[in-house]
């Protein structure tokens, strides 16, 4: 990587392979997601791609390891954790004897590992920028620490720029959501509910991004005094962006792994709503303890 000896290197490295198993090793083990590489079109394959990569680079952006970064060590860093998360994908599929070498032809092999190395991509991010910092980052932090900083509140993530905020809840969203989306289990619930249960989980969603936002005290929330409440427009936009970025995040899962084929408008809403539930808890929790910022 950009800008570091062979040992901080293999230090990064190490932590991105950590990070790329810890948030994807499920969706490893899943064989709805096995099966959508015998469903997935190239261009939708190339779009799962192209996505992936905006945002590995919107993460090292504005959350990576190295916030001092140029664009050149950004493109760098995301190819090398795609290239790594496909690395990643292909042993592990062929450990767990999904990937037979000499049984499969190569596009299934390409498609199947393509398809399961994208989250792992980027919890390999995630994972190189979250799981820990080398003594020398520690010292570059504290000389670049301003000692007055003791002496702030909080620092309330609302200060983030909204394209900010967007990336990194849509990466967290879709750590969780893609782990859920390609299972049978989403449809079943979605279809054995009825109208009140799936308001009540749509209810039950806004609550938890709630508490998470703006009352549990997570490191980089919207910060307030303990005797004071958040104001009504933040709260209400806080939630907004968040659920809104969750909600699109759980559709487009769906959609890529064929949930949505041969199903009517509420049948997909449905399904939303209910991975929604998991999707915006990622959301609004990865969205700042994903952000190195504020490690």
């Amino acid at each position: 990587m950009p800008g570091k000896n062979i040992a901080q290197s293999l230090q990064e490295y190490g932590r991105g392979v950590i990070g790329g198993l810890l948030f994807s090793l499920p969706m490893l083990y899943t064989m709805e997601v096995w099966w959508t590489s015998f469903q997935v079109s190239p261009w939708l394959l190339v779009l799962y791609i192209a996505v992936t990569f905006i945002l590995l680079l919107g993460y090292n952006t504005y959350a990576g390891l190295r916030p001092s970064a140029s664009w050149k060590e950004i493109v760098v860093d995301s190819v090398e954790e795609m290239g790594l998360g496909l690395v990643l994908a292909f042993l592990f599929l062929w450990l767990l004897g999904v990937v037979q070498i000499y049984d499969m032809s190569l596009e299934r092999i390409v498609y199947m590992t393509v398809i399961e190395a994208m989250p792992v991509a980027i919890g390999v991010s995630i994972g190189t920028a979250q799981l820990g910092t080398t003594a020398e980052d520690e010292e570059d932090d504290a000389e670049e620490k301003d000692p007055r900083d003791s002496m702030l509140p909080t620092q309330n993530s609302g200060e983030a720029s909204t394209l900010e905020q967007i990336t990194l809840a849509t990466c967290a969203s879709m750590l969780f959501s893609a782990n859920v989306a390609p299972t049978d289990e989403v449809m079943k619930i979605s279809s054995n509910a009825n109208p009140v249960q799936l308001l009540l989980v749509f209810f039950v969603s806004i609550l938890l991004n709630t508490a998470i936002l703006f009352y549990v005290g997570f490191r980089g929330s919207y910060a307030t005094p303990a005797n004071e409440l958040p104001k009504r427009m933040e709260v209400i936009w806080g939630l907004s962006l968040t659920y809104a970025t969750a909600f699109c995040t759980s559709a487009g899962a769906l959609w890529f792994f064929g949930r949505f084929e041969g199903t009517g408008l509420q049948v997909c809403i449905e399904a939303t709503i209910v991975l929604g539930l998991v999707s915006s808890l990622g959301a609004s929790a990865g969205r700042f303890l994903f952000d190195q910022e504020y490690k």
